[in-house]
Parts: structure tokens; C-alpha cells; sequence
């Protein structure tokens, strides 16, 4: 399950392409890989990495502080593309709790919501302030307090977000849908067992 979350302040790093889809976040050919401690390079390979392995040091992901980030602020549509979980593996493997988005792929955006990665959805004009600022200075922070819904950009400035009620609980409780049902362990117990002579019977 992860991580109950609450409010994050972290490290942002901009990432200033439209479109990114799922498969620049987790390409295809990792999908079958076991998820373990090698996730952390999947995320962005392609981007990060040469085909023969060596690091691009012109990707602003590579970049310090931007390595160490555990915000990402890019740009619209983020997350398009096929349905593959395995994109928010790869972004909470590189240390991503959250994103900040005009806009998200619609899967995506589920998917994230229920493995503990939250996609902050801001109006353009915001996120590319926010974007230009963190990319001004480098190792700036923002914050997002969930339980209030605000994410603090670095200079201080409020922006109210929203997120689904029910994703919303879940995140804050660090549970997926598995673990929300089995938070309700007893109550299953006992409905069946009250069933049970009716259905000797």
C-alpha cells in the first residue's frame, strides 16, 4: 500500500513538454520487468539515457538538484497514451509523489490516484508560472497540503486544487482499494457468517 499522504514539500523540477505519454514515461519494452529497486531507471529511459547506456546531460531531469526532485511540474496532457500502470511505478520509483499538470491523461490520472501519486491539476497561466520559477531557481520547493487541497509555489503564492472525495480519503489514509476493503475485514466476516444459515438452509 502506500504511503499515507498528507503534505509534501519537495525539490520541483520542471519538465517543460507537452504530450508526454506513457510510453517516454515507461517504454514498452520494460513492461514485463519485475517492479524492484531497477524501476528507477525505466522512468524517462529513453530521455535520460543514450542507447548505449550513458547519462544525457542535457535532460533536465539529470540535472542537480532537478535529480533529486520529488515534484514534477509539467505541461499539458501529461500521461496520455495506453493504459499502463506501470508509467506511475516508474515516477514513484524516481521519487515522484506529485505532478502538476494543466491537464492528464484520464487513465493516467486514475491510475495515479490509486497507487499514491498525486496529479495536481492548476489552470495553464499557474503551472507555467510555476514551471518558469522552479526552472529560475534551481533546488526551489513547493508544497502541497492535501488535507487543505493548496499547493505553495515557491514564492509563497496559494493555489487551490481539487481531488476526486474518494481518491482523496484514500491518499490521505495510505490505502489503495485493497486496502480499504480490508479495512472493512470484520464486517465482511460477519455479513458471511450471518448468511451462512441461509444458505444451509
Amino acid at each position: 500500500m502506500p504511503e499515507p499522504f498528507t503534505t509534501l514539500t519537495a525539490i520541483a523540477a520542471p519538465l517543460d513538454m507537452p504530450n508526454v505519454d506513457t510510453d517516454q514515461i515507461m517504454p514498452a519494452r520494460f513492461m514485463r520487468r519485475p517492479r524492484d529497486e531497477r524501476y528507477v531507471a525505466y522512468g524517462f529511459h529513453d530521455l535520460r539515457f543514450t542507447p548505449e547506456g550513458a547519462t544525457r546531460p542535457d535532460f533536465i531531469l539529470n540535472q542537480p538538484p532537478f535529480h533529486q526532485a520529488g515534484i514534477l511540474v509539467a505541461s499539458r496532457n501529461f500521461g496520455v497514451g495506453s493504459s499502463r500502470e506501470a508509467a506511475v511505478y516508474a515516477l514513484l520509483a524516481m521519487g515522484y509523489r506529485a505532478v502538476v499538470a494543466e491537464s492528464f491523461g484520464d487513465i493516467f490520472f486514475s491510475n495515479a490516484l490509486k497507487n499514491g501519486l498525486l496529479p495536481v491539476k492548476l489552470p495553464e497561466s499557474t503551472v507555467n508560472a510555476l514551471r518558469d520559477a522552479v526552472a529560475a531557481a534551481p533546488g526551489a520547493t513547493i508544497r502541497v497540503d492535501l488535507q487543505r487541497q493548496i499547493l505553495t509555489g515557491p514564492d509563497g503564492t496559494e493555489h487551490g486544487f481539487t481531488v476526486p472525495p474518494f481518491a482523496r480519503d484514500c491518499l490521505l489514509r495510505g490505502l489503495d482499494e485493497i486496502g480499504l476493503t480490508l479495512t472493512l475485514a470484520d464486517r465482511i466476516t460477519a455479513f458471511e457468517t450471518s448468511r451462512a444459515p441461509l444458505a444451509a438452509g
